[in-house]
């Protein structure tokens, strides 16, 4: 996968390569008059590529349309990109579901499977259920484990570079976990693991509300909020890969957590307990008094968290998701803070793409890492340092 024509080419080969393999991708069966057209490359140096393609199973010969074939002469060759001579997945691991997405390489979405799981299992119960999905999509779908090119995970808590939970308090037996190493024994390929709310900013940058900004915060609302951010379209870890934990932030001098403030009793809330949670929304919109209060004070610790993190990276467009995002009434709340504390307050929006985020965001990470091998030209919007 990482070798387009064989060998070690030069940087100039590679760089065409590149070029006409991004010009396959965006264009319908072109041939190679297009492909010289639109890369601006010589008819000569495009047959080498596409010839070099062909031996990558990359590019194949695409059969002409009705019309070219009933043309007098022989029809010009037509090619398109092999989005099926790999595979990748993406993979969400949260506190109450696992989920997993399939596409070819050219990221399109070609199956997806996602099962519940306990808020209290055990890490080893949590893999099992990761592995039970991906073999049934797998299974579903008739690709093979073989195709797999790179595996993109979402989860919750603090990341290093090589897949490993340094800090994880929203998942049992989680901090600590060497989630990468675990997960690459069940698969041939990389696996690439990432922070959940990173993943989601990578997600609505990618095909979500953030599409056309690159200054973005994606806010992963709940009771331990977290955030991921681009900044001028890459994203933005940190050096230990905890920027954007906005969850910590009652520890500066405000020690009332959030799963006090959204209790209506004088017992915090379990933060992993997503029923008591949506039964605090529900009497709060029955018009339940305490129960509007305690959302009333949960909206506002959120959106001056929000503020704290806009304040340091001035972003275009705030994002919000997690169960937070269907909240009644969150945006105008959030906008009024915005515009009363920061400086240059960003637009807000809501996710487009829901609990789909964090597992589309993993996709692309393992897309990125697949384009990098095959274009290794200039860095990615996930690469690592």
């Amino acid at each position: 996968m990482g070798r387009l024509t064989g060998g070690d080419p030069s940087l100039l080969r590679r760089i065409n390569s590149a070029v006409v393999l991004h010009a396959l991708r965006g264009a319908e069966s072109p041939t190679l008059t297009d492909l010289t057209r639109i890369t601006g490359l010589s008819r000569p140096t495009v047959e080498g590529v596409v010839e070099g393609l062909f031996e990558a199973g990359l590019v194949v010969e695409s059969a002409p349309d009705g019309a070219e074939a009933r043309r007098q002469g022989r029809p010009a060759r037509r090619f398109r990109f092999r989005a099926e001579a790999g595979h990748l997945l993406g993979i969400e691991i949260g506190p109450h579901r696992v989920s997993a997405l399939l596409s070819g390489l050219d990221g399109r979405i070609i199956g997806a499977g996602s099962r519940e799981v306990s808020e209290t299992a055990c890490a080893d119960d949590r893999l099992d259920k990761v592995r039970t999905v991906v073999a049934d999509v797998l299974r579903r779908t008739g690709v093979a484990r073989s195709s797999l090119r790179a595996v993109g995970v979402g989860s919750p808590g603090i990341v290093e570079a090589d897949g490993t939970v340094r800090l994880g308090t929203a998942l049992p037996d989680w901090t600590g976990l060497a989630l990468g190493e675990r997960l690459r024994r069940s698969f041939r390929c990389p696996v690439l693991v990432e922070n959940d709310a990173n993943a989601a900013a990578v997600a609505e940058h990618w095909k979500g509300a953030a599409t056309e900004s690159d200054d973005i915060v994606f806010v992963l609302a709940g009771l331990s909020p977290g955030a991921g951010s681009l900044i001028g379209g890459r994203l933005h870890r940190g050096f230990g890969g905890a920027a954007g934990e906005i969850g910590a932030l009652h520890l500066l001098g405000r020690d009332v957590t959030p799963e006090r403030l959204l209790s209506t009793t004088d017992t915090p809330l379990d933060p992993l307990d997503e029923h008591a949670v949506a039964a605090v929304f529900a009497k709060a919109r029955r018009g339940d008094e305490q129960a509007q209060a305690a959302v009333e004070r949960f909206i506002q610790r959120l959106v001056h968290d929000v503020a704290a993190l806009v304040l340091a990276l001035d972003p275009e467009l705030v994002v919000i998701g997690g169960w937070a995002a269907g909240l009644d009434g969150v945006l105008d709340p959030l906008r009024g803070e915005l515009a009363r504390y920061c400086l240059r307050p960003p637009r807000v929006t809501l996710s487009l793409l829901g609990e789909a985020a964090v597992a589309t965001g993993a996709l692309r990470l393992a897309l990125d890492h697949v384009e990098e091998q095959l274009f290794a030209v200039e860095g990615t919007v996930t690469a690592r340092r």
